[in-house]
């Protein structure tokens, strides 16, 4: 028997050889075993490998590549930075900002001369809406007379002067004129004289009630400083049960 006869044998059991004679050799190579090599089927729904183009792939990577933008920079290349000089304006020396400041004055007093000329307005027609007439009773009153010649002094809170009054100043004032001392006080004013009934009041008798004073002027009317915003003047009688206090 000689070699090729048992290489020949082998494959008859299935095994496949590959015989090669080099240089006066013999050079045997045996592959696979008893059964040839099979390749796993490929799972249904799975992404086939041939629908993969990796040569594409690797074609566009290169072209990304070679088309990607290059800087270089020289080794000598320096890199050279602008300076310049920074200049500071006081607030006081900047006109712009002056002049910003300028209007916005300008537009807070036209602002506050607008709301004072429509207080007044206001005030003028308060005064009108509540001033009345002097009753004929009144007329050749002392009290009454020397009461009328403040019509139109600003109410002022702590006043008792022409140049303003608040309730108790006026009263104050006026019954000073005849002699009459009385304090600067609402109150206060209330222990002087003799309290009358309203049936028995005459113009010219104090009229009190709580925190409020003024003068009686005769029927349902009274002369008084009273409230802020407003002027001396004849008023209708307001309070609803006032005490009529005779003084003298």
């Amino acid at each position: 028997m000689t070699p090729l006869t048992e290489l020949a044998q082998n494959a008859a059991v299935g095994r496949r050889t590959a015989v090669a004679a080099a240089g006066g050799a013999l050079l045997v190579s045996t592959f696979g075993g008893a059964m040839a090599a099979q390749a796993a089927p490929m799972e249904t729904g799975h992404a086939k490998m041939n629908s993969v183009d990796l040569n594409a792939l690797t074609t566009q990577a290169r072209e990304a590549l070679s088309n990607a933008p290059v800087v270089t920079v020289a080794p000598d290349a320096q890199l050279d930075v602008e300076k310049s000089a920074v200049s500071v304006v006081s607030a006081a020396d900047n006109e712009e900002y002056q002049a910003e400041l300028a209007a916005q004055e300008a537009e807070e007093a036209a602002e506050a001369a607008a709301a004072e000329a429509a207080e007044a307005a206001a005030t003028a027609a308060s005064t009108a809406s509540t001033s009345v007439d002097i009753p004929a009773s009144a007329i050749g009153n002392s009290v009454i007379s020397i009461a009328s010649r403040y019509i139109g002094v600003p109410y002022v809170s702590g006043g008792a002067s022409p140049s303003g009054m608040d309730c108790s100043g006026f009263t104050q004032y006026v019954y000073g004129q005849l002699g009459i001392a009385l304090p600067h006080s609402s109150s206060a004013q209330a222990g002087y004289g003799t309290v009358v009934p309203a049936s028995q009041a005459q113009p010219g008798d104090l009229m009190w009630t709580p925190g409020h004073v003024s003068i009686y002027a005769g029927g349902n009317t009274m002369i008084d400083a009273s409230k802020p915003g407003t002027v001396v003047d004849f008023r209708p009688i307001w309070q609803s049960n006032p005490t009529f206090i005779r003084l003298g």
